[in-house]
């Protein structure tokens, strides 16, 4: 058998899926090599996709041509648009997937893939030659050799699992770690360190008092993640909650003492804004009661997932907190929540490609970057992918900008400024949040996307025929004329302010109490508009809306980005010897001698470089 070729992908999660479809769709010879065929793209933790500015980044990743929107509206049995009482900048989808069901679908789609095979195998060792990365040896003495490798290994690198004080190596419940991978890396001057992250106790459906919880439906309207394909398929299941109490937070204080995040056997950092249970009672004292979500793990099974009792604790202490818990009172266990430590190596020392400034060939992907999450994980997992393959072929690395998506601020976060906890993705953390709204992913993405040669040309085709669609409408609506006596009685059946002269109509869409679907009745040639095309003119009709509504401040935010750009155009690295510039402050040489950015915006972002700096710069480029 040959195994050699262009790219290499070690692990089977979710970023090692994205960047090994997206590799041999862009014409590079790939493997994919995992631990075990029948768990590609396992849900770790929570069966669920999206959530707060992770929605928006799996609508990135589909209008790219990606795979996980697609995957996850195949088994989706639960989805809601999140924030819908503020703004669509931050309206983020999620859905609910059925976890068995969401792997073999990532199976299916692979097996799919043209140019792209799967080995069963533990890689063991990084092979570099003449400080390049080379291939990978696996734990059965087979070489794979190829010009770039993708290592995308999740939390199997040195895991180490934690369950009260008992503690065995482990990458998953039940699964091995790999021991020897992070020092065939760090041995050529890559720096790693640890982390931790936990899940929570999975019970039983059958021994749950619902009656004691309160019902959390979904949404059955024309939302979903993929731009393409088939509109939820399976049959949708809802979710519950229900609130710890103090009688069960007494429970885990007694037991704290047992603690392997507070008797000093866990050191590692662990996510802040997924705290395991006994972490939010250290951390929030005066509280009695936090909330619980209890969540379907899929269609035919009993098996329930409690979000928001991750934790670590002795099993005994685990469930007889949760028995104090009315609607839990009677909850049986399939098996404990844990914690595990892992290895994770450090963003900085990577370039907005995600290939190494220290071992040229390769690419570092996922939660080994210091992220967490299955959407940040397959955001860096297709960036990766895509450059391995330009590599491959001699191209310039393809680098997305923050103003262009949430996978760009996401990567220029770790690499400009690295990471001292599991990083997670939060709108907050975009500067350019209008611009960057889950509805226009594809208006962002696909055109550059096919360009490059990853999105199809069906994907292409389709967003042409959309954008047509949305800019007809839009055009209509900023050309016609309305009349007071067409539309003031329907304006005051909407508790809107009658016209007192004409206007266009686009100017009544921005009105807070009227949509595009309450004015279509008034105008024929507007419901005929939107009516056209039949396949997603729910969508489309949204987007329309939403562009003209928001068209202030897209305008004025596209603005700011632009001047943002001459920095980012300005590069820097290789033109100084950071150290030798007395001009600039201590902490500013120190920075920018360990990052060594790209450009100057790269380095206005660095934590401890300043706008004076930033101006000595410019001054000694003669700018």
């Amino acid at each position: 058998m040959n195994f050699h070729y262009d790219v290499i992908v070690i692990g089977g999660g979710h970023a090692g899926c994205e960047a090994a479809a997206a590799a041999a769709r862009m014409g590079a010879r790939t493997c994919l090599i995992t631990m075990d065929m029948n768990k590609i793209a396992q849900m770790s933790c929570n069966p669920a996709v999206g959530g707060i500015a992770k929605g928006q980044i799996v609508r990135e990743i589909d209008a790219l041509g990606g795979e996980m929107g697609h995957v996850t509206d195949a088994t989706a049995i639960q989805f809601r648009m999140l924030n819908r009482g503020k703004g669509p900048a931050v309206w983020s989808p999620r859905a609910q997937c059925d976890r068995g069901k969401y792997i073999w679908e990532w199976r299916r789609t692979l097996d799919n893939v043209q140019g792209l095979n799967v080995w069963q195998d533990q890689a063991d060792e990084l092979l570099v030659e003449n400080g390049e990365a080379v291939g990978v040896r696996t734990i059965w003495g087979v070489e794979f050799r190829a010009k770039c490798v993708v290592v995308t290994a999740g939390t199997f690198l040195n895991g180490l699992l934690h369950i009260g004080r008992r503690h065995y190596p482990g990458g998953r419940c039940a699964e091995p770690a790999v021991p020897h991978f992070t020092e065939s890396i760090t041995r050529h001057g890559v720096r790693s360190a640890r982390m931790k992250t936990g899940t929570p106790v999975r019970l039983d459906r059958r021994s749950i008092h619902f009656e004691d919880t309160e019902e959390q439906p979904g949404e059955a309207d024309f939302h979903q993640f993929s731009f393409m394909g088939p509109h939820r398929v399976l049959g949708q299941l809802p979710c519950w909650t229900c609130y710890t109490n103090k009688e069960a937070h007494d429970t885990l204080r007694a037991g704290l003492a047992d603690s392997p995040l507070f008797n000093g056997q866990i050191q590692s950092i662990g996510p802040r804004y997924c705290p395991s249970i006994e972490t939010k009672l250290v951390t929030f004292p005066d509280k009695d009661q936090h909330p619980l979500f209890i969540e379907p793990e899929g269609e035919d099974t009993n098996e329930m997932y409690l979000n928001g009792f991750s934790s670590s604790m002795p099993i005994d202490v685990q469930l007889e907190a949760i028995h104090k818990i009315p609607a839990l009172r009677d909850a049986v266990a399939y098996r404990p929540g844990y914690a595990i430590e892992y290895d994770y190596f450090d963003p900085t020392q990577l370039s907005h490609s995600l290939e190494s400034k220290v071992i040229p060939g390769l690419f570092l992907a996922g939660q080994v970057n210091g992220t967490t999450g299955y959407e940040e994980a397959g955001g860096q997992g297709i960036v990766a992918g895509v450059n391995a393959a330009i590599r491959c072929g001699g191209g310039e690395p393809w680098v997305m900008k923050r103003d262009e998506s949430y996978i760009g601020v996401l990567i220029d976060d770790l690499c400009t400024c690295g990471v001292d906890e599991p990083y997670r993705m939060f709108t907050s953390r975009a500067e350019y949040r209008i611009l960057l709204r889950q509805d226009d992913a594809d208006a962002r993405l696909t055109e550059k996307s096919y360009q490059l040669g990853l999105a199809t040309r069906e994907r292409y085709d389709w967003w042409m025929e959309k954008k047509m669609a949305i800019e007809r409408i839009v055009d209509y609506c900023r050309q016609i004329s309305v009349k007071p006596s067409e539309v003031n009685d329907a304006l005051e059946r909407f508790d809107s302010t009658p016209l007192r002269t004409g206007c266009k109509l686009s100017e009544l869409v921005c009105r807070p109490q009227l949509t595009l679907q309450k004015l279509k009745p008034l105008f024929p040639d507007l419901a005929q508009l939107m009516d056209s095309p039949k396949d997603r003119r729910e969508e489309i009709a949204e987007a329309a809306e939403i562009r003209m509504k928001y068209k202030g401040y897209i305008d004025r935010e596209r603005i700011v980005a632009e001047k943002m750009h001459r920095l980012e155009d300005i590069k820097i690295k290789g033109h100084f010897h950071y150290e030798q510039l007395h001009e600039l402050s201590t902490e500013c040489r120190q920075k920018l001698t360990r990052i060594n950015p790209d450009t100057l915006g790269q380095a206005s972002r660095i934590p401890g470089v300043s706008p004076s700096d930033i101006n000595v710069l410019l001054v000694l480029m003669g700018r």
